[in-house]
């Protein structure tokens, strides 16, 4: 008889919490490793759209940009990092519930509705951060091969093109999930709106330190034209834990 044992508030013991980890986290990597398969048959589409940026520098400066593959494992290399890379966007609503399951296992039945309002708002944000990444990049791109002499070739190595793509995709898309992390950990009781509202400056300050290490270019605009939606989220999640919190206090002034 399993055990998944929880006291009459919701709460789980630590035992069954690490028990709950571990099942999350398989379900999450077999997700994934359905989510590569399919992955690995989009390898080729996905490949032309990353060469675009390259593309679009060489029209505009005249050099020539090309991706090199250093040895003969490279190519592989690339398609199986490319695979799993896409598998991460292609199951981002499984994985996003699974993170939502594990992080809200003490709602009551009424507050597990929750569950499909965090995944139907996680997924369009974490791809939207992923997008503003994508518009981001092609920018970056022309910026930097700008410092390229004149007809030079620019050979720009496969491996780290693709892992500098991957970087700003997943981490711009993981940025734009924190409202809807910091909503489920208020709604849990983790965080309360007063601490987010202290913390302000300190949400302010991460989110320009972020954009700034993120956008590969040195002007400020690009920083800045990252990390404002990145504030405005953190203060709609301060707005719905502020509604939350004031409407748990009306119901205990209530009894």
């Amino acid at each position: 008889m399993a055990r998944n044992r929880r006291a009459a508030d919701g709460r789980m013991p630590l035992i069954d919490h690490l028990k709950e980890l571990r099942k999350r986290i398989v379900l999450v990597a077999l997700g994934l490793v359905v989510g590569a398969v399919a992955g690995w048959l989009l390898y080729d589409p996905l490949l032309q759209a990353l060469q675009q940026p390259l593309v679009a520098a060489e029209e505009m400066r005249g050099n020539e940009m090309t991706l090199n593959f250093a040895g003969p494992m490279a190519a592989l290399d690339l398609k199986i990092k490319s695979a799993l890379f896409l598998a991460v966007f292609l199951t981002c609503p499984w994985w996003l519930y699974q993170l939502w399951a594990f992080i809200t296992p003490g709602l009551t039945t009424k507050e597990k509705r929750y569950a499909y309002i965090f995944v139907g708002a996680a997924i369009p944000l974490f791809l939207g951060g992923a997008l503003m990444a994508w518009f981001v990049f092609p920018h970056a791109i022309q910026i930097l091969s700008g410092f390229l002499p004149d007809d030079a070739t620019g050979f720009t190595n496969a491996q780290e093109y693709l892992s500098l793509v991957m970087r700003l995709l997943i981490a711009f898309g993981l940025a734009f999930l924190s409202p809807v992390v910091l909503t489920g950990l208020n709604l849990t009781g983790v965080l309360p709106a007063s601490s987010m509202a202290k913390g302000w400056r300190w949400a302010v300050l991460v989110a320009f330190t972020f954009a700034a290490v993120m956008t590969p270019t040195p002007d400020p605009w690009t920083m800045i034209l990252v990390a404002l939606p990145i504030c405005l989220l953190y203060f709609v999640a301060l707005g719905i834990a502020w509604l939350h919190d004031r409407r748990q206090e009306k119901k205990l002034a209530d009894l």
